[in-house]
């Protein structure tokens, strides 16, 4: 199954991932990665390995194609929410989301989002929870966790912990705790020694780390 859209001078078309597709999935995301964060990036470790975890929802391994060549990527893994009773909430989280730096800011990633989104309601999910960069998500939907009250287990509100309802009245307002699954938890080692057998690529700073930095470290207060 995919999506396809004939009225673009290039055809555009929205599908599964395919083995065959792996290796370029993996090199789109180092280049998408490289140095945005951090020096250098772990998140084409991540792609490589989360094939094969159980949490890998693998009907929501998506590739982009533009002219018969696969220009981005999104990958979902499930997670879950636990309310202060025990009870359990099964729910998605997505990443690594890349798009080649040539074809960012130009809709490739928010047509991913888009179609992603759709299938996984139909899969019968109702909520996605992230953590990225908001202005990168509050036009798809996306609102701080705070506005429903899901922390993580120690019981912090990260700013940069983002949730979507796909059902609207998924939440009913109860304080959840995000647990997402062992397999972000990356080895750091590993991660190294996979990126090291790669193209070298030069590890440098840029202010966008800082900027993330400061993201990632930054927790909102108690509601007003």
């Amino acid at each position: 199954m995919h999506q396809a859209d004939l009225q673009s001078p290039s055809p555009i078309v929205i599908r599964n991932e395919t083995p065959a597709d792996y290796r370029r999935v993996e090199e789109i995301t180092r280049k998408a990665f490289y140095n945005l964060y951090v020096p250098g990036c772990s998140e084409h470790y991540l792609a490589h390995i989360l094939r094969s975890h159980p949490d890998f929802v693998p009907q929501l391994d998506l590739v982009i194609e533009l002219g018969g060549q696969v220009i981005g990527s999104i990958m979902y893994t499930r997670a879950r929410l636990v309310d202060e009773t025990g009870l359990e909430k099964p729910i998605l989280t997505f990443g690594p989301l890349s798009v080649l730096p040539q074809y960012q800011r130009q809709g490739y990633g928010k047509r991913l989002l888009g179609h992603s989104f759709q299938k996984a309601a139909a899969l019968g999910f109702d909520l996605i929870v992230i953590f990225g960069v908001p202005g990168n998500y509050v036009s798809r939907g996306f609102k701080s966790c705070r506005k429903y009250n899901v922390c993580l287990p120690n019981g912090a509100y990260p700013a940069a912990m983002l949730a979507k309802e796909l059902r609207p009245g998924a939440l009913d307002g109860r304080k959840w705790f995000y647990h997402d699954s062992p397999v972000m938890q990356l080895d750091e080692q590993q991660a190294r020694l996979f990126d090291e057998g790669l193209e070298p690529l030069e590890k440098k700073w840029q202010p966008s780390q800082e900027e993330f930095y400061i993201l990632a470290n930054s927790l909102l207060g108690p509601e007003a």
